[in-house]
This record gives structure tokens, C-alpha cells and sequence, in this order.
């Protein structure tokens, strides 16, 4: 990081960052996720869309992650978002509280602080999250200066993500369920304020060994995730694990120029369970990288607050046997943004430590299931 990087952001202004390095990955041989690889350049080529709408399905018979390549966006643009998120965790606490998301409220815009949940006796969450929302005027709020320097860049990168990746996919979720290609596109516009898709940094603070002890090595329970999808740049710092059929872990391998991408809680309730939510978890890192901060920058995809989590009307999911179990019951006529902020304030909820949380009710008896 001695180095730093002048990019022109628009005409007359320029910022300067450090340049931002990926840690080396693990030497370890740790057991890794065997999970697809979609090779998004394909998606615009002749008969591209059904190749790769096939690759998913396959994809999605076990575990609901798979990694994207092709997703133009080039390193050095990714690699900037890691430095502005770095940077953003430098500054002071003061500083960063003053940009304090209303989490208690259900609101996870803003700085999350490092702490806020008791994951055993004593010992408390290792997470610093920013979560910026889309960049229109109905979801604008003030930022760090960091933040604002480098917006234009940073709305270049969120809106790329969302018009050129997240619609992509969706698209792909449709033509595999025999839908209309735009079904899930159109629930989930960019220009709409109530559809709070947003980017994020976040960072894990290393542990010292004996507290890793305590913990057993996780540092986040098994867990789905709120909306429709979630995409992670690649992140070198082996930790992430994802929960198989047989109740088994499997970490995910960073690999080169890839996004890793895993279904959430939003599109399981609208498929009767075809899309899966996937189950996953993040642990102590193998000894090679124990004592290295786990920066992340991901996007999180949210459909609409109005789109009621009724499932879909597809043959496909006729044929498989994928009926209405009864979460599909009972979360059907609440909406997505009310099964989202339900699920945020649970997790600031302040009724026991995590370490001892199984499950946890969050609305109309639909409960959140939690895995060591």
C-alpha cells in the first residue's frame, strides 16, 4: 500500500487512493466447494442465454452459490473499490458513527460499528459494515468524504453491477423457471427507491487464537441471506464456508477475476424452494492469513418492498414437485421489504448471545434458522 493511484473521476477533478493489494491466498489445502462457473461474456452470443440458464440449473440442484467471470469490470476497478472501502474504516470511530445506519429500525444504510452483537459471553462481533445505497435522489444521504470523492466512481461501479450483472442473472433465473425473461428484472429497478439494493464494505477484524478458541473458529454463524441474491468480489482471505446437503462444510475458493454469487431468502420464498437460500458461514481464517483483516466489497440485491413473497406460477416447478411447504405459507402476503427490515432488527436484537441462538421467529411465525 506505499504506493497511490491518480484516477480521473470526471473533468477537472482527480482523487488520489493508495493502491490496494490482494493478500496471497492460502497455502492450505482446505476442503473447497466444487460449485459452477458462468462465463457471463456468453450472455449476448447466439443461444448464450440457454447455455447458461442450463449451467445454472444444474447449479442451483444442491447449493444455491456459483461464481461469475466475463462480468466487465476489470481488476484495477475492483481493486479501487477495496482501497475507498479500506479507507473508509480507517477514519475515526467519531467520524464513522456520525454516518450511523437506524439498524434497531430495520435501516441498514450507513456505518454498521464493530460490536454491536454479543456472539458469546463477552466476546462480540468483529464486523465493521458501509452500506451505500443507490445513487438516486430519493435514497440520497450524507457520506465521509471519502465517499464523496469518489462517488462518480463509485455509482460507475454500483450502477454497472446492476445493469450489467444483476439483470443478467435474473434474466437467467426467469428462462430457467419457463417465466418471461424480464419476471424478475422488473421487480427489481435500478430508478426505483423502494427497491433498496445497495453496495457494501465490510471488514473482519482479525482474532487473537484463544478467542478463536472460544468461538470454535466461527466468526458467524450458518445463515441465509435477506433478499434475492448476494454477489462478493473476490476476496483472497480464506473464510467463507457454505453448508452442504449432508450438513457438512466446504469453503469457497477465491478464484481469479471471479464474483461469487449465492441465492437468498426473497427468491426461495418466491420458488417454493428451487432457488435455494443458501446456508453459509465465515470462520477463522487457515494459520497463514490468522492475522489478517478480511476486507469485503459486495453488492446485495433486493427486490422491491411491494413484491409480495407469493411463488411463482411456473410448470417447471410443477413438474420437479416443488409445492408451498409451510414457510411458502406462511410468509405469503408479506412483502419483501417487510420481511428485510424484520430480519435486520433481529439482528441487532439484544435477547441472548448468538452462539446460543438456534432459530429466531421473525415474522408471522417464518423463523431464521441458524447452523455452527
Amino acid at each position: 500500500m506505499a504506493a497511490s493511484v491518480e484516477t480521473r473521476i470526471s473533468p477537472g477533478q482527480h482523487v488520489t487512493l493508495p493502491t490496494y493489494k490482494q493478500v496471497p491466498v492460502t497455502r492450505h489445502e482446505l476442503e473447497w466447494a466444487d460449485l459452477v462457473t458462468l462465463d457471463l461474456s456468453k450472455f449476448d452470443q447466439p443461444g448464450g442465454k440457454d447455455l447458461l440458464a442450463k449451467q445454472l440449473f444444474d447449479a442451483l440442484q444442491n447449493v444455491g452459490f456459483f461464481y461469475i467471470v466475463n462480468f466487465g469490470l476489470s481488476q484495477e476497478e475492483v481493486d479501487r473499490q477495496f482501497a475507498i472501502g479500506k479507507s473508509v474504516f480507517e477514519l475515526p470511530t467519531e467520524e464513522k458513527l456520525k454516518y450511523r445506519a437506524d439498524l434497531e429500525n430495520g435501516g441498514y444504510n450507513g456505518y454498521k460499528p464493530l460490536g454491536l452483537r454479543e456472539i458469546k459471553p463477552g466476546i462480540f462481533d468483529n464486523t465493521e459494515i458501509y452500506n451505500i445505497p443507490k445513487f438516486i435522489p430519493a435514497l440520497a444521504r450524507t457520506h465521509p468524504d471519502i465517499i464523496n470523492d469518489n462517488q462518480a466512481e463509485i455509482e460507475h461501479f454500483a450502477r454497472h453491477i446492476h445493469d450489467n450483472i444483476v439483470q443478467k442473472l435474473l434474466t437467467l433465473f426467469a428462462i430457467v423457471l419457463e417465466l418471461p425473461e424480464d419476471y424478475f428484472a422488473k421487480t427489481h429497478r435500478y430508478d426505483q427507491a423502494l427497491s433498496d439494493c445497495h453496495l457494501r464494505y465490510m471488514k473482519y477484524h482479525a482474532r487473537d487464537a484463544a478467542t478463536n478458541a472460544k468461538l470454535d473458529n466461527v466468526w458467524v454463524k450458518g445463515h441465509t441471506d435477506f433478499g434475492s441474491l448476494t454477489l462478493l468480489f473476490r476476496q483472497p482471505v480464506a473464510a467463507l464456508q457454505i453448508r452442504g446437503t449432508d450438513g457438512g462444510w466446504k469453503w469457497v475458493r477465491p478464484v481469479d477475476g471471479s464474483i461469487t454469487v449465492n441465492v437468498a431468502d426473497a427468491l426461495q420464498f418466491l420458488t417454493n424452494g428451487f432457488l435455494k437460500s443458501s446456508v453459509h458461514r465465515v470462520v477463522a481464517p487457515p494459520p497463514d492469513q490468522a492475522g489478517i483483516d478480511r476486507l469485503g466489497v459486495l453488492y446485495f440485491v433486493r427486490p422491491e418492498d411491494s413484491l409480495e413473497l407469493r411463488p411463482v406460477e411456473s410448470d417447471v416447478l410443477k413438474r420437479l414437485g416443488y409445492e408451498a411447504g409451510e414457510d411458502a405459507k406462511l410468509v405469503s402476503g408479506i412483502t419483501a421489504g417487510e420481511w428485510v427490515k424484520a430480519r435486520v432488527k433481529a439482528g441487532v436484537n439484544k435477547g441472548g448471545v448468538r452462539s446460543e441462538v438456534a432459530e429466531q421467529e421473525i415474522l408471522n411465525g417464518v423463523k431464521a434458522k441458524y447452523y455452527d
